[in-house]
């Protein structure tokens, strides 16, 4: 019997899969968790880079950063490198120095502490506050909804005030305005005078506490402890109108002069841009992806040997079958072929499937993280392609011995 089409060949593939299906799904059970790997790695990667992009996109492009000591990972205050020690902390009156420059737009002092808030007898989980000026929307932003932002007498006197943001207020109080009540931070009171209202994607990354709040950074600076490494940054943006590393220089110059660094020195402080931070995320994710890629590849490879041995099983079982068909006229070319379009089958089921778990995985991450992206489309143009390979490749030996059958030996055989 000879094979005329690919269409014969699937048909006859499956028929043999359905003659052994518990068989055929533990084959390509491997194929299926390799793929739904991959496919819900892509989908955790790409929604990070996207609320990443967005969040930079609300700071702005161009706003860039001062840090003390830049480090992709957070040193420990208590054991800092000689290198970190010898630079001298950021200060507001840097901040304030840097906002007077020409080609300056905004620039202020930041902090971020974690702490709880609670009025009433309600006590939310860790939240952020920032430490910022009545400019933080610049940075953040969204708007004040009710109530009003700090007055300059407030943020130099380091006044016991909060603007709280809409999800802690709908916590706290419910449907009540806060406005003039005093809720507690780490235990200290902190009078409302604002809501702030949020925009989808803020200064803060996905898993990592929220916002609950904004203070005056003088009263974030003597009301919590502060980490002056990791803790503190200044924020710049340019004027409209000024390129980005225009105002870098500025921005140095001006650090430089107050810190009275020599000419030839290196700097006591780091500058970071936009363009850096979204660089950074992309190195750690490809290493983050690049691991599950190699487990996925791990689970692909199990997958792909049991579909070789079932396909093996298949041949010896079938010899004398494949002696009917060579005694029919059945080339070795058909015989090899047959026996690729099975294995091809099987595991591009396993692909099937481990997408459409792939793309349910997606789906449910996208709630739980609360991301707007979809599964990327290459995952599964990848994924089909990798399942039809792995079939391709580990059914080579089992077809190519099918098809060196003796067709004597092969209708003799038992």
């Amino acid at each position: 019997m000879k094979l005329h089409s690919i269409t014969e060949g699937w048909r006859i593939a499956l028929e043999q899969l359905r003659a052994n299906k518990l068989r055929s799904g533990l084959t390509v059970l491997g194929v299926v968790i390799g793929i739904a790997t991959v496919m819900a790695m892509a989908s955790i990667v790409a929604g990070f880079r996207e609320q990443i992009v967005n969040t930079l996109e609300v700071v702005g492009p161009t706003t860039f950063r001062v840090l003390r000591f830049f480090s992709q990972t957070p040193l420990n205050p208590d054991a800092l490198p000689r290198e970190v020690r010898i630079r001298p902390a950021l200060t507001a009156r840097e901040a304030e120095a840097i906002a007077e420059l020409p080609e300056i737009h905004y620039a202020a002092i930041w902090t971020q502490v974690f702490q709880r808030f609670e009025y009433g007898g309600i006590r939310t989980q860790t939240l952020g506050v920032f430490g910022a000026d009545d400019g933080f929307m610049e940075i953040l932003g969204g708007g004040i909804t009710h109530g009003r932002t700090f007055t300059p007498v407030e943020l130099r006197a380091g006044a016991p005030v909060v603007i709280i943001e809409q999800r802690t207020v709908d916590r706290l109080f419910g449907a009540r305005s806060p406005l003039g009540h005093l809720v507690r931070v780490a235990g200290f009171p902190l009078r409302v005078i604002g809501v702030y209202q949020r925009p989808t994607n803020i200064f803060e990354v996905p898993g990592a506490p929220e916002i609950g709040g904004i203070v005056p950074f003088e009263t974030a600076s003597r009301t919590f402890l502060m980490d002056e490494v990791n803790g503190l940054i200044i924020l710049v943006k340019p004027r409209e109108g000024v390129s980005v590393p225009r105002a870098m220089d500025a921005t140095t110059l001006r650090l430089r002069q107050m810190r009275g660094i020599p000419v030839g020195e290196p700097n006591g402080f780091d500058l970071l841009t936009s363009d850096e931070v979204l660089s950074i995320f992309d190195s750690l994710t490809f290493a983050f992806f690049f691991v599950m890629l190699i487990l996925s590849s791990i689970a692909l490879m199990v997958g792909g040997i049991g579909v070789m041995a079932i396909m093996m099983v298949s041949v010896t079982s079938r010899t004398r079958e494949i002696g009917l068909r060579k005694a029919l006229g059945a080339t070795r070319r058909e015989i090899l072929w047959q026996f690729l379009v099975e294995a091809g089958t099987l595991t591009l089921m396993g692909g099937i499937i481990g997408i459409a778990i792939g793309l349910g995985a997606g789906e449910l991450l996208k709630y739980v993280l609360d991301f707007t992206t979809t599964v990327p489309l290459w995952s599964a143009v990848v994924a089909t392609a990798v399942s039809i390979t792995v079939g391709l490749v580990f059914g080579i030996i089992p077809a190519s011995r099918a098809a060196k059958l003796d067709p004597v030996d092969a209708l003799r055989h038992e």
